[in-house]
């Protein structure tokens, strides 16, 4: 980090560069801080920056971290693609490669950035109205991503007949949590073994079984 403090950007692409530059401090901060105990002076300071040029560009310490939330979605949602887009066939719409794929990736995501699960998991929740607003329309879009895993595996008769979204709440969640976990434990495994292990357990448990006869 410089202690030199800069002129406010002029051009527009000086202000883009200047507002991820922002962020990325922000971000930094705020994994090592919290919310709360952050403030804009750390953030400035974090940037190298006068305090009162964050505000150029962000109205308050909320629309920074709002702002945060928004970039690690996209990010998280273009890793995950980026990684489909490498399957084969009809696997990118639901088979169990493309599965293993989908988890594999969202694991070592998080496990790239702990400052992403720290702000989508730890700092996000509890926050207010507008915070659960913002994080609810993450995870549904979450959802949305899974379940049509789901749905495809479904219409191949791979996975119980469930309400789709109903088992996609149940991945994310299952997902979510060993995340949280990996912040303070990585339990001797690397993302890639919980990975196969998230995906052997939720497929096991959702595999169609033969109905029971009656002798």
């Amino acid at each position: 980090m410089s202690t030199t403090r800069r002129r406010r950007a002029v051009s527009d692409d000086e202000k883009s560069q200047r507002r991820d530059e922002i962020m990325a401090a922000a971000k930094e901060v705020f994994a090592r801080k919290g919310l709360h105990a952050t403030t804009i002076a750390d953030i400035a300071k974090q940037a190298g920056l006068a305090y009162g040029l964050v505000y150029w560009y962000f109205d308050s310490k909320d629309d920074l971290f709002h702002a945060l939330m928004a970039v690690e979605e996209t990010a998280l949602r273009t890793h995950v693609a980026a990684t489909l887009a490498a399957v084969d066939g009809v696997e990118k719409t639901g088979g169990e490669a493309a599965f293993r794929a989908a988890v594999r990736a969202t694991f070592e995501f998080f496990e790239a950035d702990r400052a992403a699960v720290k702000l989508l998991f730890r700092d996000a929740s509890g926050l207010g109205d507008r915070f659960e607003r913002h994080l609810g329309g993450i995870y549904e879009r979450f959802i949305d991503d899974i379940e049509i895993f789901v749905v495809a595996a479904q219409d191949r008769g791979e996975v119980v007949a469930a309400p789709p979204r109903m088992v996609a709440y149940t991945l994310a969640a299952l997902v979510g949590q060993l995340a949280q976990r990996r912040l303070s434990t990585d339990d001797d495994v690397t993302a890639a073994q919980v990975a196969d292990f998230v995906v052997a357990l939720v497929l096991d448990g959702l595999r169609p079984r033969p109905v029971p006869t009656r002798d």
